[in-house]
C-alpha cells in the first residue's frame, strides 16, 4: 500500500463525525480468523469488557516517559495511558494510517499561509487524579522535550519545527516558555511555524506531544510513574520485571472515539525468554508478545506446518528495515572503499535465513527507504545485492582501494536478542571470507539505542565499526524516516540515531528541499533521491524489509494490525 499525505489531508478536512465514528474498529471487515486475517480485518470482533490482558516481553522499554521513548512497541503501548491532540485511527488497513482528533475536539484550523495550527480541546478529558487536561498541560508536555540534557532519547522533530532560533532549554531552566506556542485559554492551543510544513500534524500524534501536568512533572524520574490521561493508569512499574495497568476511573469513554479499552487489567511480564514467550503463547497462558517481534525460528515450523495454529497467526510487513550502519568516525570506515567492501561482502540470503527466511524474516533490501513510504524505489540497488548473493571479488577490489588488501579487524554492535545475534553472526561469517575479522559485542536492548550505540563517544571508545539497527518511519512519509537517521546536524551526544555519524552537506541540503516540498509527488521524488545519496555514501547497509510471524491467543478479541505501527493495535484488544 502506497501511503500518501492525501490520506491525512482527507481525514483532517472532514467533519469529526466522519473521521472518528464510534463503531467497531475496522468497520465492516470482521472475521473469525485465519492466516493473515488481522492484516485487513478485525479478528474476533467484540465489545465485551472485563478480564486481564496478559502480555510478555524479553526486554523492558527504553522509558515509560513518552518524552524519552523511541521504540515503536512503546508507542503502541503509550496510547493506553496517554492521549495526544491527534492520533492514528484504530482500524485495520489504510484507515489506520489516518490521523483523527483525540484530545482535540476537531481537526485544527490552519491559517491561510499554512503557518498557524489552532486546536480546541475536548470537554471532559481528565488526568487520573481528576484534574482537567488543559492546553497548558499539552504545552508543558511538548516543552519538556526541549530539556534534552535531562530528558534525551525521544524523537526531536518538534524541536526542529518549534525552536525557531530561540534556543529554548526546556521548562526547568526557562519558565517563559516557547514563543511558537500560545495558549490563550485552557481549551485553546496554537502553534506558529516558521514556514509551511505538511507533515506537522504527524508530530502532534507522537507521544512527545502528550500532556504532562507541570505540578506532577518529576523530570528524569517521570517515567517511574507517568500521570495517565488515557483509559489506563499504572498500578505497578517494576523495572525489568513487571508492569501492571488498571482502569483509569477518570477516563470517560464518551470523550474517546478511538480506544476500545476492553480489559479491566493489563499485565506485562518483562524479562521472559523469547522461547518461553512462544511456549506460553501456544499453551494459552499468554495473550500476545508485547513487542510483537515474532515467534522464534524454532517455533515457526511448528506453527506453519499445523493448519490450526497457522490460522491464528499474522505475518505483517512491519515497516522496519533491518540494517547495519558503518561508523564514519571509526577507522577504517572513514574510507568509503572500506564501506563499499562490506556492502559487497555480506551474504544477504544468509542474513534473511538467520532472521527466519523469506516468510518470517522479510524481503532482501537493496536500499533504505521501506516499501509503503512515498519515494521507495524498488529498483534502487546500487550494490546489486537484492539477489542475496555476496560478491567477494568486488569486495576485495574495494579492500585494495582502501589500502586494506588483506582485510582488517572491527567490532559489530548488536542487541543480545536471539534474532539480532544470528544476524550479526551471518554478517561476521560473510566478512571473514574476504579477510575482515569482526568481533560481536551484544548489549541489553533497553540500553542499546540510548547509551550504547546512541552515544558517539562510547561508539568511538569501543571501536564499533558496524552497528546493527532497525528503523521505521515515525510517521508515513520520507521525513518521518530519514532525517533522524542521516542528518549530520542531528548527531547527538546521547540518544543519537545517526549511528554512522553521516554528515554530508549535499545530503543535508537534499533533506531540506524534500522537507520543504508540500506537493506529495514532488516530495516523493526528492525522498527517493535522498535514499540514492545515502546509498552512494555506503554508510548504510540495508539487510531486509522486516516481516514477523505473530501468534494470537484464540481468546483475543478485536485483533488487527494497525498499519501506522505495523503491529496489532493494543488499544483495541480484548479477551474473551
Amino acid at each position: 500500500m502506497k501511503i500518501t499525505r492525501s490520506l491525512l489531508v482527507l481525514c483532517l478536512t472532514l467533519t469529526v463525525g466522519a473521521c472518528a465514528k464510534k463503531d467497531e474498529p475496522g468497520g465492516e471487515g470482521t472475521t473469525a480468523g485465519g492466516f493473515n486475517a488481522g492484516l485487513t480485518e478485525v479478528v474476533n470482533p467484540s465489545s465485551a469488557t472485563g478480564g486481564t490482558l496478559k502480555l510478555a516481553s524479553a526486554h523492558d522499554v527504553d522509558s515509560w516517559d513518552p518524552t524519552r521513548s523511541y521504540l515503536t512497541a512503546a508507542y503502541n503501548l503509550q496510547r493506553l495511558y496517554t492521549r495526544t491532540l491527534l492520533t492514528p485511527d484504530a482500524k485495520p488497513g489504510a484507515d489506520g494510517l489516518k490521523l483523527v482528533p483525540d484530545l482535540a475536539a476537531a481537526a485544527p484550523t490552519i491559517s491561510a499561509d499554512g503557518l498557524t495550527y489552532t486546536f480546541t480541546l475536548r470537554d471532559g478529558v481528565r488526568f487520573e487524579d481528576g484534574e482537567t487536561v488543559t492546553s497548558k498541560d499539552v504545552r508543558h508536555g511538548i516543552e519538556r522535550l526541549f530539556a534534552q540534557e535531562e530528558l534525551g532519547g525521544g524523537p526531536t522533530y518538534l524541536i526542529d519545527q518549534l525552536d525557531q532560533g530561540q534556543h529554548y532549554p526546556g521548562p526547568y531552566a526557562d519558565k517563559t516558555g516557547l514563543k511558537s506556542i500560545s495558549t490563550p485559554d485552557d481549551k485553546t492551543i496554537a502553534f506558529r511555524l516558521a514556514e509551511p510544513f505538511a507533515d506537522f500534524p504527524y508530530l502532534l500524534a507522537m507521544g512527545v506531544a502528550a500532556p504532562v501536568p507541570a505540578a506532577k512533572d518529576t523530570g528524569a524520574k517521570y517515567g517511574d510513574k507517568p500521570v495517565s490521561s488515557g483509559p489506563y493508569r499504572f498500578e505497578t512499574i517494576d523495572p525489568g520485571k513487571e508492569v501492571v495497568l488498571v482502569r483509569n476511573a477518570e477516563w470517560d469513554r464518551a470523550t474517546d472515539t478511538v480506544r476500545r479499552a476492553l480489559p479491566d487489567r493489563i499485565e506485562l511480564a518483562i524479562g521472559t525468554a523469547p522461547d518461553e514467550i512462544d511456549a506460553q503463547l501456544l499453551d494459552g497462558d499468554l495473550d500476545a508478545d508485547a513487542g510483537q517481534s515474532g515467534v522464534q525460528a524454532a517455533t515457526q515450523p511448528k506453527i506453519l506446518l499445523d493448519a490450526a495454529l497457522k490460522a491464528r497467526t499474522d505475518e505483517p510487513t512491519t515497516g522496519f528495515v533491518q540494517y547495519a550502519a558503518m561508523s564514519t568516525a571509526v577507522p577504517p570506515f572513514d574510507d568509503v572503499h572500506c564501506r563499499r567492501a562490506v556492502q559487497y561482502a555480506v551474504d544477504k540470503t544468509a542474513v534473511q535465513t538467520a532472521r527466519g527466511g523469506p516468510d518470517a524474516g522479510g524481503d532482501i533490501a537493496g536500499a533504505m527507504l521501506p516499501p509503503g513510504i512515498p519515494g521507495h524505489d524498488p529498483s534502487l540497488d546500487p550494490f546489486q545485492t537484492k539477489s542475496g548473493k555476496p560478491q567477494p571479488a568486488k569486495a576485495k577490489e574495494e579492500l585494495a582501494a582502501c589500502g586494506k588488501p588483506d582485510g582488517f579487524e572491527t567490532v559489530i554492535a548488536a542487541t543480545d536478542s536471539p534474532r539480532a545475534g544470528k544476524t550479526a553472526e551471518a554478517i561476521q561469517a560473510a566478512l571473514a571470507t574476504v579477510g575482515i575479522k569482526a568481533r560481536i559485542e551484544a548489549s541489553d536492548p533497553s540500553l542499546y539505542a540510548r547509551s550504547v550505540v546512541g552515544s558517539p563517544s562510547n561508539v568511538h571508545a569501543k571501536g564499533y565499526g558496524l552497528i546493527l539497527g532497525a528503523w521505521s518511519a515515525d510517521f508515513p512519509t520520507g521525513y518521518g524516516f530519514f532525517p533522524t537517521l542521516v542528518d549530520g546536524r542531528l548527531i547527538l551526544p546521547s540518544g543519537n540515531n545517526n549511528y554512522a555519524e553521516l554528515s554530508d552537506t549535499a545530503i543535508n541540503a537534499l533533506l531540506d528541499r524534500a522537507r520543504a516540498t508540500t506537493d506529495p509527488a514532488a516530495a516523493a521524488k526528492l525522498w527517493s533521491q535522498v535514499d540514492a545519496a545515502v546509498m552512494t555514501s555506503a554508510t548504510m547497509l540495508p539487510l531486509t524489509y522486516d516481516k514477523v510471524l505473530n501468534y494470537r491467543n484464540p481468546r483475543l478479541t478485536n485483533v488487527f494490525v494497525n498499519q501506522y505501527y505495523g503491529m496489532w493495535d493494543v488499544t483495541a484488544l480484548g479477551v474473551a
